[in-house]
């Protein structure tokens, strides 16, 4: 091929002899001819009759020949009620699901299978002093259980929920009427229970179809939160069950974490500042009680 080439080169500037010129022409029909019937043969025969070489794209062939190699877990997406169902069905069923919230992307387990809560611990090698907590659709949710707050506690949370702010208050029966029952000692710690009602549709939906969910920040302990489905994907996506994509998260980091036990004294404390500002939360809590006085 080269020196054919060179041939059409020097026949250009007028520098080829006549007859070179002539065996070249002959030469170069002959391969014209023959790729043409061997291309023409192998397409009628399905299979590689006459020779034809190396394909001179070959680099473009093989980048198009790969595919992508399979998620290490289900895939669904928020945006569709066939993915909230998806989902759902593995939560249902005892799975380990990565899921979006109104902070970062959390890790889910149902309270009906404790077992699954278990595996939490162990996909994100979580301390077992460490309590998680449980996650609800609303408010109204909770109300149906009737746990014994004040009054001072309940118009305290209808002020911060929905939205990005976990509520520590005090375990009971109530909870088994709430629906986490089974998972009753593997939520929270023995005298408390941290509640979450995130200002997000897809993960109320979630919780509706669901019932009570048990959560944490859906990353390897110690590391940094998941603002992005793909980063649950590859990072913890080899050990769950599936992940719900609802793209960035709408928060760089996690929810506040308020302890309210001692609430009906007329103080809280602010365990973990996250984002929601710990000065907007004394703000309301002040606002609430000296409402109520």
């Amino acid at each position: 091929m080269e020196v054919i080439v060179v041939c059409f080169l020097l026949s250009t500037l007028g520098r080829l002899p006549y007859q070179l010129e002539i065996a070249m022409l002959a030469i170069f029909s002959l391969i014209c001819l023959y790729g043409t019937l061997a291309s023409l043969a192998n397409s009628i025969f399905r299979k590689e009759l006459l020779p034809l070489g190396p394909p001179l794209l070959k680099a473009t062939q093989e980048k198009a020949d790969k595919t992508p190699p399979p998620p290490p877990c289900s895939i669904a997406t928020s945006r569709k009620t066939s993915g909230l169902l998806s989902i759902s069905k593995l939560l249902d069923a005892g799975g380990v699901c990565g899921v979006p919230t109104d902070t970062v992307y959390a890790l889910a387990a149902s309270c009906k299978h404790p077992q699954a809560i278990e595996k939490i611990y162990n996909i994100k090698d979580r301390p077992q002093e460490k309590p998680i907590c449980i996650c609800i659709s609303n408010l109204e949710q909770l109300s149906t259980a009737k746990p014994p707050f004040s009054p001072l506690l309940w118009e305290f949370m209808r002020n911060v929920y929905p939205g990005g702010i976990s509520c520590i208050v005090k375990k009971g029966e109530w909870l088994n009427k709430l629906g986490v029952g089974p998972a009753y000692d593997r939520v929270g710690t023995k005298e408390s229970i941290m509640i979450r009602v995130p200002d997000h549709t897809v993960t109320a939906h979630l919780c509706n179809m669901t019932g009570p969910l048990a959560i944490t920040s859906a990353n390897p302990s110690g590391e940094p939160d998941s603002t992005h489905h793909d980063m649950v994907i590859t990072r913890l996506g080899h050990k769950i069950s599936g992940v719900l994509c609802d793209g960035e998260s709408n928060e760089a980091v996690g929810s506040t974490v308020v302890n309210c036990l001692k609430i009906d004294e007329g103080t809280i404390t602010i365990i973990r500042e996250g984002c929601f500002p710990a000065a907007q939360v004394r703000h309301i809590f002040e606002k609430v009680k000296n409402s109520m006085e």
